[in-house]
C-alpha cells in the first residue's frame, strides 16, 4: 500500500549533485522543519516529464514559494548525473534534483511501477505531494497525464 496523508516519509540516503560531484543526502534532512513540494517522474528526459511536468514546476517555483513552500524537490529512479543534466537542461535551479538511482525511496513509499516492457525497469510512479516537516499532507498520483500532479494542481491545493 502506498504512503498516505498523515504518514511520515522514510529516512533514506539518496544523492544530489554537489559542487564537486555526487553527494549523499538523507531524506529526513531534506524534509525536516520545512514545507516541501515533492514530485516524482518515471524518468528524466522522457517526453511528458521533459515537456510538461518539470517545466511546470520551474515556471511556478516563485508562486509555490509565495504560498509558503520552502523547497521543491524532483525525484526519479535515475542516477545523480542524469538528474543533474536534466535539471540544467530545464533551468531548474530552484528545484532540488534528487536521484533515487536504485528506486529505494520509491519502493519504501509504495509508489513504484514496472516499466520493464518498455526497457525502463522498475520506476517511480508519477506523483506530487505536499510534505510538512516530513509528514505527508497531500498525495496525488497520475497513472496517465498530469491532471493530479501538475504544478498548477499543487498550487491550487496550497
Amino acid at each position: 500500500m502506498p504512503i498516505q496523508p498523515g504518514d511520515t516519509l522514510p529516512d533514506i540516503e539518496l544523492q544530489v549533485m554537489g559542487t564537486s560531484g555526487p553527494e549523499k543526502i538523507r531524506t529526513g534532512d531534506l524534509f525536516a522543519g520545512k514545507k516541501v513540494v515533492l514530485f516524482a517522474v518515471p524518468g528524466a528526459f522522457t517526453p511528458t516529464c521533459s515537456a510538461a511536468h518539470l517545466p511546470g514546476f520551474v515556471v511556478n517555483a516563485d508562486k509555490l514559494r509565495t504560498k509558503g513552500v520552502d523547497s521543491i524537490i524532483c525525484t526519479s529512479v535515475n542516477d545523480t548525473f542524469v538528474m543533474d543534466a536534466w535539471g540544467k537542461a530545464h533551468n531548474a535551479d530552484d528545484i532540488t534534483m534528487l536521484a533515487d538511482g536504485l528506486g529505494e525511496f520509491a519502493r519504501a513509499i509504495g509508489l513504484t511501477q514496472d516499466r520493464t516492457a518498455s526497457q525502463m525497469g522498475i520506476r517511480s510512479q508519477r506523483y506530487a505531494m505536499i510534505v510538512n516537516d516530513g509528514k505527508v499532507e497531500l498525495l496525488n498520483i497520475d497513472a496517465q497525464g498530469l491532471d493530479q500532479t501538475s504544478a498548477e494542481t499543487i498550487l491550487d491545493a496550497l
